[in-house]
């Protein structure tokens, strides 16, 4: 592993006016890393995560990619870098096919005469070995989304961050709501972005499925990093029982 973090995060904070919702933050991911970030509902997670790829920028802090100062206060910014996030209620759109949810937004076009039009061949041609590469078998690249399966839109997503060469991919809550075999395939999902260098920010509530994919472990808690650890070094009794504390004591043990 490079001894340079891909992304480092430096005394990250983030208010709300009067809420202070994250608090100090630094963290590193270093390439083909997959980082499990856990903590109880209203832990400051998601800002974070937000923070991370524009959407809510930091109030104060920095930021460092391969070493260099850097400056996300957008999504464009972030996907210039090459971070990408997938969102369990917003990383498809129903009505779109497949083709189209792969490319949403950055779409490849052809010219014909004096016309720009989509060029659905080339984008075919593109997503089909894609997704046979992940395992995922659809029965039309044109059908709409909302007919697949909860395991297949997540993988089309993240099928979409590979495809635009993603540095790092961050998963807020992938497998909500999704069936045991479609949750098994996301994990697989996971250790393939893992595989090809991709490194990875997991955000889940369900500690089996962190505990068997991720190399480390940070645990947030009332907006503040309260554990840093590979997660060789702690078992997953000892998380469950650390995220038991933050909830039963508001948060104010500290740990590492």
């Amino acid at each position: 592993m490079s001894t340079v973090p891909l992304l480092r995060l430096e005394n990250i904070h983030k208010r709300f006016g009067q809420v202070h919702a994250v608090k100090g933050v630094s963290m590193d991911v270093h390439k083909g890393e997959v980082v499990g970030l856990i903590g109880n509902n209203g832990a400051g997670k998601s800002t974070l995560i937000k923070t991370i790829i524009g959407v809510s920028p930091a109030t104060s802090g920095k930021f460092y990619w391969d070493g260099e100062e850097v400056e996300i206060r957008s999504i464009k910014d972030s996907r210039a870098l090459g971070i990408e996030a997938v969102y369990q209620e917003q990383a498809v759109f129903d009505q779109l096919s497949i083709v189209k949810n792969v490319f949403m937004g950055r779409e490849i076009v052809k010219k014909v005469g004096p016309l720009r039009i989509l060029d659905y061949r080339t984008m075919r041609e593109i997503v089909a070995p894609l997704l046979q590469q992940m395992g995922l078998s659809v029965p039309s690249l044109d059908h709409e989304i909302r007919f697949c399966s909860g395991g297949e839109r997540q993988g089309v997503a993240i099928a979409r961050a590979m495809y635009f060469k993603a540095r790092m991919v961050i998963l807020d809550e992938p497998t909500n709501a999704l069936s045991v075999e479609a949750q098994k395939k996301v994990l697989s999902f996971i250790e393939q972005l893992k595989d090809s260098g991709i490194s990875v920010i997991l955000i889940s509530h369900n500690m089996g499925q962190v505990y068997s994919v991720v190399d480390r472990i940070v645990l947030i808690s009332h907006g503040m990093k309260t554990l840093d650890v590979d997660k060789d070094d702690i078992s997953r009794q000892e998380i469950e029982d650390l995220l038991a504390d933050a909830a039963g004591e508001g948060g104010r043990r500290h740990v590492g």
